[in-house]
This record gives C-alpha cells, sequence and structure tokens, in this order.
C-alpha cells in the first residue's frame, strides 16, 4: 500500500514536471461543450493541432499545440493573430487550469492534467438537456474598444468601404461609400451590433468584422448574382443569375424566368428607337401582368422608371433612351422578397451597361403570338368588360350596374380611369377623373316607338378584342316586359354579353333605352330575346343624379355610315378590373 501511494507521488511529480514544459495558445471558450465541440471541429480543418480541455467552473477550452517553449508558442501566436485567422484576444497559456481533455475525441489519458483529490467523491454531473440545446450566451468582445480601434487603423481603404457596404445592405448605413468612419457610420455600427447582441461600442472587433463580412458574403451568395453579358441585346448587368435561368428571345425583350420556384423573373430590354418609341414602350409596359397598377411612374424625355406593387408580386422596371436604342431591365419578384429585391435594384441600376448591338423584330417565337400576348408576355386583362355611352358634354358615362361590381379600378376605353358616382334600379353612372370632351352623347328619344320598327345596338361585343364598336340590328318586340313590365321593353336581337350596357337606337339615332343581362329565372328564353331600359327611365334616373338627359329632336332616318358614326362616338367599353 505504502510503494503505491509513493508511485503514485512521483507518477504525479514527473506529469507535473512533464506539463510544465509545455505552451498553448488558447484560441476560444465556451460554457457549451457541444459548442466547443463544433468549433473544435471548424479549427481542425485549418489546423491539425487543436486540442480542448475542461475548465474550472465548466467551460471549454480550444487551443493549439502544445509548443515545447514559450518563445515558441509566442511565434505562432502573432503569425496566426497578423493572419487573421484567430480571435485577437487569444493568448499563451501554461496550461494550469486544463483539465480533462475533450478534443480530439478519444485523447489518451495520459493527456489528463491530474487533479487535487477530493475529500468526498464527486457525484456524476447530471446534463440538463434543454440548457444543452439552448445557444451560447454571447462570448465577452475578443478586444477591447481601444484594441479593436487599434486594430481598424490596419485597414485599407477598400476593406473600410467594403464594411460599409456590407451594413447598408443590411440597412443599417444609408449613407456614401467613401471609407470614411464618421457619426453615420459609427451609428451603424452600433446597430448592427446591437441586432447581434454584441456590447453597443460603434467600433468592431476583428471577429465582428469577420462576422458582418461573412454575413453579406451568404446574403450575395443566396441571391446568386452574377455578370450577364448579352451580347445580341448589347447589355451587361450584375442580376441574380442563380434565381433565374434563360428562356429565350421575344423582341423587344431575353426573357428569364424563375429557377427553382424562386418567383424572380428578369427582361432585360433592347431595340432600336427614338423618343417616340420610349414613350411607347412606357404605355405598353402598364398593360403587362409583371407590372401591377400600383406604384410609382416616372417619365421623363430619355428614360423612365415603373414600379409595380401589389399584394403577391412587385416589379421595377428601368428604360433608357441611348445612341438610338432603348435598352433597359424589368425584375419581376414575389412581394414578399422586396427587402432583399430593394438592395439588387440598385446593384442592377450600378451595373446596367450598353454597348453597340440590338434586337430585331424577326427575334422571337412566331407560334407563341396571341391577342392576349405580348412579345410572349402575359397583358393584363380586366375581369369583365361591358358597354356604355356618354350621356354629356362632360363625359360621363351611363352603364349597367352589373359591369361595375366590386370594381378596384373602373377604366374606359381601356385609358381613362373612372369613378362610380351612383348606382340605382340597375344603372351606374360613371365619372371620368379627366376632363374628356366626347365627339358625341346620347340624345334620347321622347316617344315610345313602333312596334316591328327597326333597332340597332351598340357595343363592345367581343369585350375589348376589337378596337371599335360593332352595331347589331334587331326590332322592337314590345313595349314592356315578359311579366308587363312598363319600365323596360323586349327586343329581338343578336347580341353578345359585351354588348350589355349599349345604348339601344332608333334608325333617327336616339337613344331608346339600354341594353341589359338577362334575368329568365332559370327559363331558356328564344334566341334573340333581349330587354332594354326605357329612355324614360333612364332620363329620370340621370336627373335625380344631376345630369340633364338632351332630347332627341324629330331628326329624318340616318343612313347606315351615318348611323354607324353616331354610335361609335357615344359607345365607351367600360372595363372592371
Amino acid at each position: 500500500m505504502f510503494r503505491a501511494i509513493i508511485a503514485s507521488f512521483f507518477l504525479c511529480v514527473t506529469a507535473s514536471a512533464v506539463w510544465a514544459q509545455q505552451t498553448w495558445v488558447q484560441v476560444e471558450a465556451h460554457p457549451s461543450l457541444r459548442t466547443a465541440e463544433d468549433r473544435a471541429r471548424a479549427y481542425t480543418t485549418a489546423f491539425s493541432e487543436v486540442v480542448g480541455y475542461r475548465l474550472p467552473g465548466g467551460w471549454y477550452a480550444l487551443a493549439l499545440g502544445p509548443y515545447p517553449t514559450p518563445n515558441e508558442a509566442r511565434s505562432r501566436l502573432l503569425e496566426l493573430r497578423r493572419g487573421g485567422v484567430i480571435p485577437q484576444d487569444s493568448y499563451i497559456s501554461d496550461g494550469a487550469t486544463y483539465r480533462n481533455q475533450f478534443w480530439p475525441v478519444g485523447a489518451a489519458i495520459g493527456s489528463v492534467t491530474p487533479e487535487a483529490p477530493s475529500a468526498t467523491p464527486e457525484e456524476p454531473a447530471v446534463q440538463d438537456p434543454v440548457a444543452e440545446a439552448e445557444p451560447a450566451a454571447p462570448v465577452e468582445l475578443d478586444e477591447t474598444p481601444r484594441e479593436a480601434r487599434a486594430s481598424e487603423r490596419t485597414l485599407d481603404r477598400g476593406q473600410r468601404e467594403a464594411l460599409q457596404v456590407a451594413l447598408k445592405w443590411f440597412g443599417f448605413y444609408t449613407s456614401g461609400i467613401d471609407g470614411a468612419f464618421g457619426r453615420g457610420t459609427r451609428a451603424s455600427m452600433g446597430r448592427w451590433q446591437e441586432s447581434k447582441g454584441f456590447d453597443v461600442t460603434g467600433i468592431l472587433t476583428t471577429k465582428q468584422r469577420a462576422v458582418l463580412l461573412q454575413d453579406y458574403e451568404s446574403a450575395l451568395a443566396a441571391l446568386g448574382l452574377g455578370t450577364v453579358d448579352e451580347q445580341k441585346a448589347g447589355i451587361q448587368i450584375t442580376m441574380p443569375a442563380g434565381l433565374v435561368e434563360f428562356d429565350g428571345y421575344e423582341y423587344p425583350f431575353v426573357q428569364y424566368r424563375e429557377k427553382d420556384g424562386s418567383g424572380v423573373q428578369v427582361l432585360l430590354i433592347s431595340q432600336a428607337g427614338d423618343e417616340g418609341t420610349l414613350a411607347g414602350l412606357y404605355e405598353i409596359m402598364q398593360t403587362l401582368e409583371i407590372v401591377p397598377l400600383e406604384g410609382e411612374r416616372r417619365k421623363r424625355r430619355s428614360d423612365f422608371t415603373l414600379r409595380g406593387v401589389s399584394d403577391t408580386i412587385q416589379s421595377y422596371t428601368y428604360a433608357k433612351l441611348s445612341g438610338g436604342y432603348v435598352k433597359g431591365f424589368t425584375l419581376v419578384y414575389p412581394a414578399a422578397k422586396a427587402g432583399d429585391m430593394e438592395r439588387v435594384i440598385k446593384i442592377m441600376q450600378d451595373s446596367f451597361a450598353t454597348s453597340e448591338g440590338t434586337l430585331e423584330p424577326t427575334d422571337g417565337d412566331e407560334e407563341a403570338q396571341s391577342v392576349d400576348l405580348l412579345s410572349g408576355l402575359e397583358l393584363r386583362k380586366p375581369k369583365l368588360s361591358r358597354s356604355g355611352f356618354y350621356v354629356d358634354g362632360r363625359g360621363r358615362v351611363l352603364t349597367v350596374a352589373d359591369a361595375v361590381q366590386s370594381c378596384e379600378r373602373i377604366t374606359l376605353d381601356d385609358t381613362y380611369e373612372a369613378e362610380l358616382q351612383t348606382t340605382a334600379d340597375g344603372l351606374a353612372l360613371l365619372t371620368p377623373k379627366d376632363n374628356l370632351v366626347p365627339l358625341n352623347f346620347a340624345r334620347f328619344a321622347t316617344g315610345l316607338g313602333r312596334l316591328r320598327s327597326s333597332v340597332a345596338v351598340s357595343g363592345y361585343s367581343f369585350e375589348g378584342a376589337l378596337s371599335a364598336p360593332t352595331v347589331t340590328y334587331g326590332t322592337l318586340e314590345d313595349i314592356r316586359g315578359l311579366t308587363g313590365d312598363d319600365r323596360v321593353q323586349r327586343l329581338d336581337v343578336g347580341t353578345l354579353d359585351g354588348d350589355i350596357g349599349g345604348p339601344v337606337l332608333n334608325m333617327s339615332g336616339a337613344v331608346t333605352g339600354i341594353l341589359q343581362p338577362v334575368e329568365a329565372g332559370g327559363r331558356a328564353l328564344p334566341e334573340g330575346t333581349m330587354f332594354a331600359t326605357k329612355s324614360t327611365e333612364v332620363a329620370r334616373f340621370l336627373s335625380e343624379n344631376g345630369v340633364t338627359a338632351a332630347a332627341s329632336e324629330d331628326q329624318p332616318r340616318l343612313a347606315a355610315e351615318e348611323l354607324l358614326v353616331a354610335a361609335a362616338d357615344m359607345t365607351v367599353l367600360v372595363s372592371c378590373w
């Protein structure tokens, strides 16, 4: 027994003597074993001499070594600090506080520092799984503010500007990129530190600068930003190339469709042209589904900007006129990605460059052409289009109430916006937002008309597919409805849904009524059976709402061509969006 005690004593003395001859470079310490192991694993990819020891108080130290002498350890410390590959607060340790070794996994027992004998056996430590799973609390600053400012002085202008760029990307910095760390930059650094759980000093430590730049690089990588040199279109631009893929040429666009469900699209715009071409493109772009109605519109002599904003998608379009070419780009993205895409837009603007060359009108797929498409892109379509007609010289329009129910937006002839003034008895009165002076407006017939006499209905039968209204001829079948309603008249005329709301005229061009939708109560009526609200009811509705209905003077029968012109000049396409 005595010999065993003596042997144990000499073993401890010998181990301690050997331990005292070795030195380590301690780089980090963590309160969580799992975090310490993860960090050790990361360091092992760069260094072969990574070791980990438990410290008194339950913390875990990561170190490099051991090194035979303090001088060698100090040389290694300075070398790695200068390279910026270990924290600046790393230091030399003699290992006096190192206890059980946990890294590398399965380290030899001989590497354990002898611990002082305990008077009573320690109870096994019970690990709290919840506490172990929680992330480690923010580590103390790796440098004091004074040390951080000193290390900051070693940065060149490019490195300082890179930090401002990263801070600006994440929305903490809003001023110019100049590499000068003034009050604005310091404030943005403090806001970033606060967001990351660091002490707010306004001076980034070496480790914090590395975290910021790594976050920035990760954000750029997620967007797949890359430079595209589209020589055929004469455009070079940095765009989210990782989120889109080339789709083809459809004059005047180079189209990139979404990739892997990103919801992002890009158009590069390229065509020969002048100010008229630019102005035309400005109008056409606003008819596309990818340019929502809401958003800023700005048109200048040599360029324009369009923003489209909706609950689901947003888009940004920029185009400019230069050297006989109109060139630009459109970025389309989900509304949920608006924050990231605002930064992408700025990058696209700053990198946008043009050269000689442009797409030609022959570039594209002729088989993909459609009246509902523009260069392969879907045109915005109203949910409903019906007819209406001008009722006074101020451009106010009468239509049916069914045409304007639940509309977010009402347009006249796909050009002018209108407001719903009132509805009653199946009728609706619209007031244009712009001052309009119509070529013709309704003059209402004062008589009932003769049964079996000819009538004409003017309307947009095909709901805007044609640029002008059509006139459909029929006959007046009865001056009452099928159940005796004397507010309507029954017609025999082969109209379509797009004609509803249009004026019914006699052969002298006087308006005898407004075409209404058929309400047959589930019955199938004979083909051509239609109904119109009489002119007397229309005149009463208008008078009650501040419009004086003009009466028609006795006029002779108009020639067919004259009737067509009179009807077309008063008839309006009413679209509900």
